[in-house]
């Protein structure tokens, strides 16, 4: 049995554009390869690589492939290919074809879902954020691109401090209200293997920013969620619009100033996991990626 774990250049060990936080790259390569225990081999791989050699593995697990949100229609178009030549997919090419644009957060807010409420341009500008801040009625916002991962391409204005005239996203955008509690707080993470906790954390920004992720500083301590953050996040899993649960998810929470959490995303393409968290967590990923191989 042989796994590829998709990557990019920007991940893969030795390469000389690797990021400064493909150290996580590393943890969840170990993680997975502990899990599978001998079970099956496991390779990683930029998934650029000629298709010929993808479609030698049996199946592919979506580890790094953080380059993606660049080139979406090519990568959607690669995972199309291999689903078609036989190769199983963690997860799946219709799962990752919905999770690919962040508008799917409007359809889980309409399925009930408490959510931030957010603003959908088709493109950002300095009159987008300026209306933003008197639609939600708020002295800040944050503006993301809806097809995007790990705040890159983000920004954050105040009244005080607008985009200069000339700022912009030139792309399909999201707009949100910038929530304290992601630097008092916290952002929580909830992650689940085939439908089944795991385990969970939270995220902390470093002193004056709030930004969460490592490449920025960020730091995760463990966390035991209360029975009703857990129910929050599982309810999120329950509205995805699978016939089965994702092989993984991690569902990105902050508390509203109501006491309850909200969905900031629920990651299902190639989130980062944080193994160092959920001792369980590899025999657990690898049981479930081995499972749809049966």
């Amino acid at each position: 049995m042989r796994i590829a774990f998709l990557s990019c250049p920007e991940t893969l060990p030795g390469s000389p554009a690797r990021r400064p936080d493909a150290f996580e790259h590393d943890l969840l390569f170990d993680a997975l390869s502990a899990g599978l225990d001998g079970r099956a081999e496991i390779t990683a791989i930029d998934w650029r690589a000629p298709l010929g050699s993808l479609t030698a593995f049996d199946a592919a697990y979506l580890g790094t492939p953080w380059d993606y949100t660049d080139a979406k229609d090519a990568f959607l178009d690669r995972l199309d290919a291999l689903e078609s030549a036989g190769v199983s997919l963690a997860n799946p090419a219709g799962v990752v074809r919905w999770n690919a644009d962040k508008l799917y957060l409007r359809q889980l807010a309409q399925q009930g879902a408490t959510s931030i409420p957010t603003l959908w341009p088709d493109r950002a500008g300095p009159a987008d954020v300026l209306a933003a801040f008197d639609h939600f009625a708020t002295d800040r916002v944050v503006v993301k691109r809806r097809v995007g991962a790990g705040a890159i391409g983000q920004d954050s204005f105040t009244r005080a401090a607008p985009p200069a005239a000339d700022w912009q996203i030139d792309q399909a955008a999201m707009i949100q209200p910038f929530l304290p509690a992601i630097q008092q707080e916290g952002e929580l993470s909830f992650i689940f293997i085939d439908g089944q906790f795991s385990h969970a954390l939270v995220k902390r920004a470093s002193a004056g920013d709030y930004r969460i992720q490592s490449l920025y500083g960020g730091s995760k301590v463990p966390l035991d969620p209360v029975p009703a953050d857990r129910a929050a996040a599982g309810a999120i899993m329950a509205m995805l619009p699978f016939d089965k649960p994702p092989v993984y998810a991690r569902i990105d929470m902050v508390r509203l100033d109501s006491g309850n959490l909200a969905v900031i995303e629920a990651e299902l393409i190639e989130p980062y996991l944080y193994p160092e968290q959920g001792p369980q967590f590899g025999r657990m990923l690898a049981d479930a990626i081995l499972r749809r191989l049966d």
